[in-house]
């Protein structure tokens, strides 16, 4: 696609996107909660048929809500990375795995380390459906001669970027069903100087093909916008390997836990505050004259009134039957929101305080843990792939691999140890198998430990049965 028309076309949204960009912000909010969810309000609660106005901004004034569906993401994104993925080297290429083990530690360029930063992009796929990450290297203006020297100047040290789905805006799909070309758009307000009187809203698109990239930017200013400028292109990190740098990590429908449970907490939201509103209102109790004559007098705090022989006074009262059902229906619903995120227990209401063993957790947890599993592998195939994109683009002579977040703290540690004791007195005599069960024991005991430590412990291991 030539620069001209690219210009013409980068404004231009994926008829998909266009479709999902509501439900995405409808998405964040409910993740979210909070005082965003209160802003945006007037979006999510239902205005009664002929509801005065007065009345709905008082209900609006008053709204709350109960985020179940933030609190279970969060849940599964912090069980997931309980202990942290394996990242396993295997190759004679001492350079190579001292920048792996730099950049495992620090991958983004701001101190995430590379468990991090794929739990934000796990967290984002949960709420989005998918998440994207960009692998991108230093612009260097001169062409490097060797490999030394690009690893002298930094050239080689690549880094990731995190890619919301919002900012995925256009894409095409080659045979293979992998990316052709994509667009990101990304805003922000800035205010580059203190004497600059207003802050301006500036826009970038960067247009990404298997070989090229192009970076285009405008500035929107209170007196207008201004027209899009090309201001930088040339050849990706990944270019001589023919693919688009962008990697996405994406959930089957079913695992795209707020969109199986967005409608039933929108549902609870609106349900919850009409049965706070009614109580409210229940409240402050209506009088009620019984007369057959003309009433035209005043009620109120201030005032009296009189009442002839025949005519009686009272008040009216709720008797709370339509309450006790709005109640029970609050609850099936807060069930049936952790049931279709596949967490039975607590479908059931809140967990009880009785001790159990650690059989019957995994008996109570088998759905939850397969669950977490499949996240698990659909993380380490968005690592490996991100890892041997860098590795070749890099050209290390390396191999790459990677375990792990398959294990969920639900078993203790000593059951793992009993059953590895187990499996070494069977007899079997592979040396690979005792130092890959050494491995996994090590691994586990120590997962939060730095990723050159477990290198070397790894070798430790490796040499004792060589």
């Amino acid at each position: 696609m030539a620069a001209e028309d690219i210009l013409l076309q980068i404004e231009r949204e994926h008829p998909e996107y266009i479709d999902k960009a509501r439900l995405l912000r409808t998405y964040r909010d409910l993740y979210a909660g909070g005082q965003q969810l209160r802003k945006n309000a007037d979006r999510y609660l239902v205005r009664r048929q002929k509801e005065p106005l007065e009345v709905y901004e008082e209900r609006l004034s008053r709204v709350f809500y109960e985020n179940y569906i933030g609190s279970i993401i969060d849940w599964y994104a912090a069980t997931l990375f309980r202990r942290e993925p394996i990242l396993i080297f295997e190759g004679e290429d001492p350079p190579a795995k001292a920048f792996l083990q730099s950049f495992a530690e620090d991958c983004d360029w701001r101190g995430n380390t590379i468990t991090e930063f794929f739990r934000n992009q796990l967290l984002d796929a949960l709420i989005t459906g998918e998440s994207y990450a960009l692998v991108d290297f230093p612009r260097r203006l001169e062409r490097a001669e060797s490999k030394g020297q690009e690893d002298s100047t930094g050239a080689s040290r690549a880094y990731l970027c995190s890619v919301p789905a919002e900012q995925l805006i256009n894409w095409n799909l080659d045979e293979t069903g992998n990316f052709d070309w994509v667009v990101l758009r990304s805003t922000a307000r800035r205010k580059p100087a203190i004497e600059q009187e207003d802050w301006s809203l500036e826009t970038t698109w960067v247009y990404y093909d298997k070989t090229s990239f192009r970076k285009y930017w405008r500035r929107e200013l209170a007196s207008g916008e201004e027209p899009i400028i090309l201001v930088d292109s040339g050849l990706h990190g990944l270019a001589k390997l023919g693919i688009v740098p962008v990697f996405p990590l994406s959930l089957q429908q079913g695992l795209w836990l707020m969109n199986r449970a967005g409608s039933l907490q929108l549902e609870h939201f609106n349900k919850s505050n009409g049965l706070a509103w009614a109580l409210t209102m229940g409240l402050f109790a209506t009088p009620v004259v019984y007369s057959d004559r003309e009433w035209n007098q005043i009620v109120g705090e201030s005032y009296y009134i009189q009442l002839a022989p025949g005519d009686r006074f009272g008040w009216t009262e709720p008797e709370g039957k339509v309450y006790q059902i709005a109640a029970d229906n609050l609850s099936r619903l807060q069930e049936e929101i952790y049931r279709v995120c596949y967490l039975l227990t607590q479908a059931g209401g809140p967990l009880t305080s009785i001790r159990q063993s650690g059989v019957s957790k995994l008996r109570d947890f088998a759905i939850t843990q397969e669950i977490l599993r499949a996240y698990g592998d659909a993380v380490k195939e968005a690592i490996k792939k991100v890892l041997r994109a860098v590795i070749a683009a890099r050209e290390d002579r390396i191999a790459v691999d990677v375990s792990g977040l398959d294990e969920f703290d639900i078993s203790d540690l000593s059951d793992e140890l009993a059953d590895a004791e187990r499996l070494l007195k069977a007899g079997i005599a592979s040396p690979t198998l005792r130092k890959q069960v050494f491995k996994k024991l090590a691994f586990k005991f120590l997962s939060d430990v730095r990723q050159e430590t477990k290198e070397q412990i790894a070798r430790e291991i490796d040499e004792q049965f060589d």
